[in-house]
């Protein structure tokens, strides 16, 4: 049996199922998706040292990750969804589940990462666990809480159960408005319930809100190829850049840069460039 390699540390941790996509552009007919896999390689593209703790079975693409330390639970399929765009916007398909993650199943030495971002894509996370991993930044993107799919799969916006828990420990929550079903008046409830709240809105931009106040953050104008994964990208450059500023404000504009430039190239091809992240900071700090 070969030795076990030794975990290093990391500075961002992502917790949830990474995606299996299916996908008839790809040549297997699947690709690598998921917020754990756009996120993690948003962080390791901004310098972090990152960490993966995820469930998927035999056979998923994980290579698409490579430099990224991962802990798989291994399971009888990966969470795989097929989404299918329509003139009503897009038709979400949920065929298989990976397994639960488990607090146990996170490693000790990196339950006080600088930055933990829990990421759940079909509800594999239990709602008790924001309150075992807050004593660092804790970001939460909800989407896998708010999603509930019928008999056949069919993915439609569901309620997020228990939210006030996971909200009260959240040091920042990054949602997109499909995930609220445009409910805008539930958006302003949160908000009022976590420290800060950034909700994206495609090629809209970004809203936050934090500190009792409320903005907006315009994104410049792009040809749009392929959204897919926007919102992922979002939410690690902003928590990376909240981590490494405490400025919200700041870190929002950043995300929001990053994020359109990344629609302009298809899958995980729209992961940020070094010389893009160059540009947003000189766009940001200027």
């Amino acid at each position: 049996m070969p030795d076990l390699v030794p975990l290093q540390p990391v500075d961002y941790l992502v917790i949830g199922h990474i995606a299996v996509d299916i996908s008839p552009a790809s040549a297997t007919g699947v690709q690598l998706g998921g917020t754990v896999s756009y996120s993690a390689l948003t962080a390791r593209a901004l310098g972090l040292r990152v960490g993966v703790v995820t469930s998927s079975a035999e056979g998923a693409p994980l290579q698409a990750l490579d430099g990224i330390q991962i802990i798989n639970v291994p399971a009888e399929h990966s969470t795989t969804f097929e989404n299918v765009k329509t003139k009503d916007g897009r038709r979400q398909t949920l065929h298989h589940q990976a397994l639960p993650i488990t607090l146990d199943q996170i490693p000790p030495a990196w339950r006080n990462a600088p930055i933990i971002h829990l990421a759940p894509i079909a509800r594999e996370l239990n709602a008790s666990l924001p309150e075992k991993l807050s004593g660092t930044l804790l970001g939460i993107t909800p989407q896998g809480w708010m999603r509930v799919w019928d008999e056949n799969g069919r993915v439609a916006a569901g309620p997020w159960e228990n939210r006030e828990q996971a909200l009260r420990y959240a040091g920042a929550v990054v949602m997109s408005v499909e995930d609220v079903d445009r409910d805008l008046e539930l958006v302003e409830e949160m908000a009022h319930q976590t420290r800060i709240l950034c909700l994206t809105e495609g090629e809209a931009g970004s809203v936050l809100y934090w500190n009792g106040d409320r903005r907006r953050f315009r994104p410049p104008v792009v040809e749009e190829v392929d959204a897919t994964g926007a919102g992922d990208i979002f939410a690690a450059a902003f928590f990376v850049r909240l981590q490494a500023t405490r400025d919200p404000w700041e870190a929002a504009r950043f995300a929001t840069q990053l994020a359109a430039r990344s629609v302009t190239r298809t899958g995980l091809k729209g992961i940020p460039t070094s010389r893009e992240i160059d540009e947003c900071l000189m766009e940001v700090l200027s």
